[in-house]
This record gives structure tokens, sequence and C-alpha cells, in this order.
């Protein structure tokens, strides 16, 4: 199976081919990922998902894991936050509770009965704030578990390597079953 995070890559000089134009692939610096910032996603789970190509690959990640439904809710919070209109405060908390933190709900997180029955309380009058204690304990859930499976995985490790070192099997260091192709692709390989 592959995993596109080519967005997510450096193209390094040793992965440059030649396009079917005879010309060089160009990436502008301002589309590149430098390997100090993808260290910085280790320092973190607040690192991570604050940079938007890290958000990426976490998201990537846990989609992996048939997990995403703690970023989703985790990233619904933050917007939600920025409503800037008391009107559309109500139907965008309903939108999320429903999604999110109602027992029937079809990507529900796992949240202890106290949280849940505080958020539920929240719903009668929402505020910016009304799923705060919900998302803290999601984030926590997120930097105790899957962002440390994250930081082990090939879709960190394939992104923090040296540049160069996906591009065959002869530069494959770990004993994994994905690896990056020089098009930035993970594919199967190193098994």
């Amino acid at each position: 199976m592959k995993h596109r995070l080519g967005f997510l890559l450096q193209k390094s000089d040793s992965c440059d081919y030649s396009s079917s134009q005879g010309k060089k692939e160009k990436i502008s610096s301002s589309q590149r990922l430098s390997q100090e910032e993808v260290r910085k996603w280790a320092d973190s789970l607040e690192n991570l998902i604050h940079h938007d190509r890290g958000l990426a690959a976490f998201r990537a990640f846990l989609k992996s894991e048939y997990s995403e439904e703690n970023i989703e809710f985790w990233v619904s919070c933050e917007e939600y936050k920025k409503t800037k209109s008391p009107a559309k405060l109500s139907p965008k908390a309903r939108k999320i509770y429903d999604e999110f933190i109602s027992v029937q709900a079809t990507k529900e997180v796992n949240l202890d009965s106290c949280t849940r029955e505080k958020t539920s309380h929240n719903m009668l009058e929402p505020t910016l704030s009304c799923f705060d204690e919900a998302q803290r304990k999601i984030f926590t859930l997120m930097e105790k578990d899957s962002y440390r499976r994250f930081l082990k995985s090939p879709y960190y490790l394939d992104l923090v390597s040296p540049p160069g070192a996906g591009c065959g099997p002869e530069n494959c260091k770990r004993n994994h079953t994905h690896t990056l192709d020089c098009n930035s692709n993970i594919i199967s390989q190193c098994a």
C-alpha cells in the first residue's frame, strides 16, 4: 500500500531525476521541509500539530491506524475556538458534539464519563471554551499513546532520516516495511 506524503519531504540532490522533458525537478525553498523542522516535531506533540506538514504527517499516520478521530476532534475544537459570530457557536458546537462526543457519534473519541457529562452540560449554553476539557483529555491521550508510536513509525523516521536514505535498498538503514522512494512516496520495501 502506498502512502503519499511527498509534499512533506525535502527532495535531496541525490534524489532529483530528470523529468520527461529532460529538465531537473525544482522545489522552491518555501516548499522544502528542513531536517531541523522535522526534528523539532519530536520535541513535543504541540510542535508537531502546530506545523501544517507535521499535522498532515501525524494525520496520515493516525489514518493508517484507523484512529484519526482524535486529531480530527482536536482540529475541530481549534477551528471552533476561532468562531467570531455568537450565532454560529451553537450549531458548530452541536456538530462537533454529535460527531465526536455523543455516545452515538460517528467518530466517537475516548473520553471518561465525567468529561463526557461535563461537555454535554456545556452544550446547554455553548461558549468558545465548552470543549476545552475534552480537548485537553484527547491531547493528553494522543501525547501518551499515538504520538509516541508516530515517532517510531516510518511516517516520521523516513522524514527525519538523512537525505538520500530512502533512495534505494542499498541505503535502507532501518528494518521496516515502508521506506521512501525518490519520488517522495512511502512504499513497502525494507521488510
